[in-house]
């Protein structure tokens, strides 16, 4: 029996926060009432191991049941059962203190089942977790003395890309298997990863870094450019360390990183487990539970799910694979039950060879790939998934292709769309028009992320290996009634048409939280959701940009009102020609850095006299800021100020024309100033810089620290991807009439978008009204003492 065998042991268990180790803690806390368990876990950066216990595990609704049973005692059973220690697996000695070290000796059985799953894994982190972690388990208990019978969870998969049968045997007793030093493959991988730091860090890819953040962010500011290069540059390490993995395991035979690690990871495990007996448990691809702890459970996507729902989404036109061929699939609780079998059976004798038990279906009870997308197809198309206007999705007819040839087609497609995203960014599209480029992103993340599943998973649709499971049946021969109803492993127990279609379909398109009911939703959408959470009571601030957020306008066409207005016709319209003419560099100025721009362009106002301007600005507020303003803008600062909100205008416009004109719509003004000469003319220099950039975040963090306010209650609202400091510093960012760059951004991380246009009627003058006087302008002024306005 196998709980009276467990009763009364500890379990030393690795992984328990991933899928196969939060089901098998649940099984053994409620099918084995006596063990004991001390998990490994690892500290988070905000969490001690303990927390990550509480808050990931036992709050998973797999312990639903045993929480139920148990009632007000869950928690008091839970801490009696369980012993958290921190650590590592990927560290040697598994970064354990005293108390750990003691937990460990105190264990009969040490179950691990820590990896790092994911097919795309950089090179060096797969070597260290799934290569270097179980031989690190057998040596951290032989160095506490102790015996324990190590069962270590690996992967079918480590017999590598063979066609026909797949033994229970070990990977150097494979035929053909190669002969591949395990100790030299870490110490390449390490080798690899010293040098691709090292290259990450020349000064050709420094500079492909930053163009590459610049392109993305703009003129966001050297802070900001600086954080994203930096972003890039350590995304590359990783891309790069992700294909040294893929490119070393298929040299060598494995599909992925993931078994070619794996695959040595047994072989180390058997180098230095000495005197501790072990057992090989080898499942092959894991899915959601037939029936414990309920069907249809499963933590985080698996292999198949994103598949599965990018397919269901009308986004996966095509997929590779061998329509006779057989897709390898176990139910999560028939491993767990293999798995707490072999913790309680224990070798024969320590001495024997690993006994290795592979938990698959494909040589007792094959699913075909054909069958399997026959399947998902008929289901889907009598359970679609609706589209963004409640339209149902009708899914395609895969062809099954050759793997190559779908590659290339996404390929393709991703460098269409990344010529069109690269073309649209290059114009001036603002609002609605520059949602066009989120759409495009949003079309390319799905042709990548396509791109991406048939690169991982292509492999394993056209598998032609048979795992064998002789073992595993032989161990099953011996179970009592009662012991087969309570930790069932038997593959044959599957009925596919019924655990696709009933239990698994159903279970992922509920994880995935997508829309499975027609129609429009019901309810507020997601942007008065976020509209709500952004005029909440509890925020404290709410800051505004002024150009395109607030008003249509800009400095340049300010400046020309001021400049020209008191201009003959003909003056005017040649001064305007010649700011068209200017219009391009001014441009690219900007784009490249807003406070270098402001500072150029406001040294044109030197010279003016300072009364005339302060008595023109008067008249601006009229012809030209209100004619261009956005009055539902208008209307949120006025509301920010109802709830009690202090309000700031943050923005690089000069003084004389905001403060006394917007003075009184705000609490505050943060802007541009000018210095004054005796005579009272400007110099045409600023006395600070601009507020512009990662300036405008701190002027802004300054103004919160000062009036006792939190940026994480506050707003912040903007159009321009410059901006970014500022958006980014607050809790609650508001696009508005977003450029390309930050409607893009704004869209990724699901920020609220606001679309604020300018009142229709009114005057459009196409120059500025100003009185029939030949009294000189202060460009005129300027251009007589300096030579042509600057």
């Amino acid at each position: 029996m196998i709980a009276e065998v467990l009763a009364g042991r500890r379990l030393f268990v690795t992984g328990s926060t991933g899928f196969l180790g939060t089901a098998l803690v649940e099984r053994l806390l409620r099918s084995v009432p006596e063990c004991e368990l001390v998990l490994l876990v690892r500290p988070g950066r905000r969490s001690s191991a303990a927390q990550r216990v509480r808050r990931e595990i036992l709050r998973n609704d797999a312990f639903d049941r045993l929480r139920e049973r148990l009632g007000e005692g869950f928690a008091t059973e839970t801490d009696r059962r369980i012993q958290v220690v921190a650590g590592d697996v990927s560290l040697d000695g598994l970064g354990l203190d005293d108390e750990g070290r003691q937990a460990l000796a105190s264990c009969d059985v040490a179950i691990h089942a820590a990896a790092s799953v994911a097919f795309d894994s950089p090179l060096d982190r797969a070597v260290e977790v799934n290569l270097l972690g179980p031989a690190r388990i057998a040596e951290a208990l032989q160095s506490v003395g102790s015996t324990a019978h190590l069962v270590s969870v690996s992967t079918c998969y480590v017999a590598g890309n063979r066609r026909g049968r797949a033994p229970e045997i070990l990977v150097s007793d494979t035929p053909f298997s190669p002969a591949v030093g395990w100790r030299e493959e870490v110490e390449a991988a390490r080798r690899r990863r010293a040098d691709v730091e090292a290259e990450s860090r020349t000064p050709p890819l420094l500079a492909r870094f930053a163009k590459a953040a610049r392109a993305e962010l703009g003129a966001a500011g050297v802070p900001l450019l600086a954080t994203k290069a930096e972003k890039l540059r350590d995304a590359w390490v990783a891309d790069t360390m992700v294909e040294a993995g893929r490119a070393r395991a298929r040299a060598l035979g494995w599909p992925d990183a993931y078994a070619y690690t794996k695959a040595l990871g047994e072989q180390a495990l058997l180098d230095v487990r000495g005197d501790v007996p072990v057992t090989i448990v080898r499942p092959s691809i894991i899915e959601s539970a037939l029936a414990e702890p309920r069907p249809g459970w499963i933590r985080g996507f698996r292999m198949a799910e994103p598949v599965i729902i990018t397919y269901a989404q009308g986004l996966l036109r095509e997929f590779p694979g061998i329509p006779e061929g057989v897709v390898d699939v176990i139910p999560v609780d028939l491993v767990v039950a293999a798995v707490v079998d072999a913790a309680a059976r224990g070798p024969a004798d320590p001495s024997d060879p690993p006994a290795i038990v592979q938990v698959a279906s494909g040589s007792t009870n094959p699913l075909h790939y054909r069958h399997l997308v026959d399947l998902v197809h008929g289901w889907f198309s009598r359970n679609p998934l609706y589209d963004t206007k409640g339209q149902p999705i009708v899914v395609p007819r895969w062809s099954f292709p050759g793997r190559g040839r779908v590659q290339a087609q996404l390929e393709r497609a991703v460098k269409t769309i990344d010529r069109a995203e690269k073309a649209l960014s290059a114009l001036p599209l603002r609002g609605t028009s520059a949602r066009w480029s989120a759409d495009l992103e949003e079309h390319r993340a799905a042709a990548a992320r396509a791109l991406v599943y048939v690169e991982l998973y292509g492999a394993y649709a056209e598998t032609e290996a048979i795992f064998g499971v002789d073992e595993l049946l032989d161990r099953w021969s011996t179970l009592d009634a009662a012991d087969r109803e309570r930790f069932c492993f038997h593959p044959a127990v599957i009925d596919w048409d019924a655990y696709v279609t009933e239990v698994h379909l159903p279970s992922v398109v509920e994880h995935a939280r997508v829309r499975s009911t027609p129609g429009t939703r019901s309810g507020p959408s997601r942007t008065e959701r976020l509209r709500a959470r952004v005029l909440s009571a509890d925020r404290h601030l709410a800051a505004f940009d002024l150009e395109n957020t607030l008003i249509a306008s800009n400095v340049v066409e300010s400046y020309s009102w001021l400049a020209t207005r008191r201009l003959p016709p003909g003056d005017r319209v040649r001064l305007a020609l010649r700011a068209l003419a200017e219009g391009p560099s001014l441009l690219a100025l900007d784009r490249k850095d807003r406070g270098d721009f402001l500072r150029h362009f406001y040294r044109r106002f030197e010279g003016a006299p300072v009364d005339q301007l302060d008595e023109d600005a008067v008249q601006l507020l009229s012809h030209l800021l209100l004619a261009k303003s956005f009055p539902a803008g208008f209307r949120r600062v006025r509301e920010h100020r109802r709830l009690g909100h202090r309000t700031v205008l943050i923005t690089g416009a000069l003084d004389l024309i905001v403060e006394r004109n917007l003075g009184p719509l705000f609490d505050d003004i943060v802007c541009a100033r000018m210095g004054v000469t005796e005579e009272g003319r400007y110099t045409g220099e600023l006395l600070a810089a601009p507020p512009t950039g990662e300036a405008r975040a701190q002027a802004m963090a300054d103004y919160a620290e000062a009036e006792g306010l939190r940026l994480e209650e506050a707003v912040a609202y903007a159009d321009s991807a410059s901006d970014l400091p500022m958006l980014e510093a607050v809790g609650f960012p508001v696009a508005v009439n977003p450029e390309t760059r930050l409607a893009s951004i704004a869209h990724k991380r699901g920020w609220l978008v606001e679309q604020w246009s300018k009142s229709p009627g009114g005057p459009r003058p196409l120059l500025p009204i100003g009185p029939m006087t030949r009294r000189t302008s202060f460009a005129e002024a300027g251009r007589g003492r300096h030579g042509a306005a600057r």
